[in-house]
């Protein structure tokens, strides 16, 4: 493995792949896939997508819940030097149309349960190429795009790295936000935006490839997306759980699988303190070594009420961030936790923030 750092987003999964290719990187329900295989089912999408036409900066849309089908397609697109957009798995017709319209993919990577709503989506009116779906259900004649089986695309072909050249500046993804508008935004994020932010975040939780997370946040979101490139960076491993309506189900699997980090927003850990037997599981989180929060201002009651329910040796990291940064902008420090609660601490590595009272400094804390 040569000694220069990953410039680019796949380049975090190639490294990982290179150094710990019999890995388990992802665990979802059964599945259980290394690094060598998620590289290699990677690189042959990417060979296929060339295939499909989709040249550098082409938009290919993902419209998948989280699992393995997302990380392959996410990290392929990449690799064929496309520009991937991740739409929500909530979406409806309308806002699926909108966005598309606006998108213009070159592509749209799917399965079997999103294609009602994207045979309403007047996909006859873009110019896409494929559509490539994932366990295909429905009939789908007459259609002036070619739809593409996900099992017969990712077999045993060429599964080397390829070799295409891409700069650091050029545009990676395109993660859409209602922000504070209420309308969907499209941030546009380059490599160097989500490299630069994932190095920083990998910084300061001191990750390594030991860490185990449990995932519970999407991964069209962007600090889902970031728990997957932090984890493959360091070649960690990612434990997806989609059921978090059940979060007994997820606390019990945290056990199981000896989870050293957990991240959420203000709302999974009220879900978590007040419909999981998490305090009941206490003495059982015995791996869990942090749990980090961003995604908004959380109350003071339920910090109060995780520092109780969690381990003692657990760490609570609060952050901030935005969307337009690729994720996390700052983070309170542990051991501020008591005497700082209301703040969102200081900036991560790499980052400064400007005061309206005094000149740019670096790590200046923000109450």
């Amino acid at each position: 493995m040569t000694s220069d750092p990953p410039t680019l987003i796949h380049h975090l999964l190639e490294k990982s792949a290179e150094a710990f290719p019999n890995k388990v990187a992802l665990i979802h329900e059964e599945v259980r896939a290394t690094y060598g295989q998620i590289n290699a089912g990677s690189n042959q999408l990417a060979r296929r997508l060339e295939e499909q036409g989709v040249t550098s900066g082409d938009r290919v849309v993902l419209l998948l819940e989280n699992c393995l089908e997302y990380v392959i397609g996410y990290y392929g697109a990449l690799k064929a030097g496309a520009v991937v957009a991740p739409l929500s798995s909530d979406i409806k017709s309308e806002g699926l149309i909108y966005l598309l319209r606006e998108l213009m993919p070159r592509v749209i990577i799917s399965s079997s349960k999103f294609e009602k709503v994207l045979q309403t989506a007047e996909l006859d009116s873009l110019n896409l190429q494929a559509l490539i779906l994932k366990k295909i259900s429905l009939s789908w004649k007459s259609r002036n795009y070619r739809i593409l089986s996900w099992d017969d695309l990712i077999c045993g072909r060429d599964s080397s790295n390829p070799d295409n050249s891409i700069k650091e500046s050029a545009l990676a993804s395109i993660i859409y936000t209602s922000g504070s508008t209420g309308e969907p935004k499209g941030v546009m994020l380059s490599h160097r935006n989500i490299v630069s932010n994932t190095h920083a975040i990998c910084q300061y939780l001191r990750l390594t490839e030991k860490d185990i997370q449990m995932v519970v946040l999407p991964f069209f979101y962007v600090m889902g997306k970031s728990l997957l490139n932090t984890h493959f960076a360091v070649g960690g491993t990612v434990v997806i759980n989609n059921k978090f309506a059940f979060p007994a189900s997820v606390v019990k699997q945290m056990v199981e699988e000896h989870i050293t980090g957990f991240s959420g927003v203000p709302s999974t850990y009220a879900y978590l303190l007040h419909r999981s037997p998490l305090t009941a599981y206490r003495d059982r989180l015995s791996s869990l070594r942090y749990c980090s929060q961003a995604g908004g201002h959380m109350s003071k009651a339920i910090k109060e009420g995780l520092r109780k329910a969690l381990p003692e040796h657990t760490k609570i990291f609060i952050m901030y961030g935005a969307t337009e940064v690729a994720a996390r902008l700052s983070y309170l420090e542990p051991e501020r936790f008591e005497d700082k609660m209301d703040s969102i601490g200081k900036a991560i590595p790499g980052v400064t923030f400007r005061s309206s009272l005094a000149p740019i400094k670096e790590d200046i804390e923000v109450r």
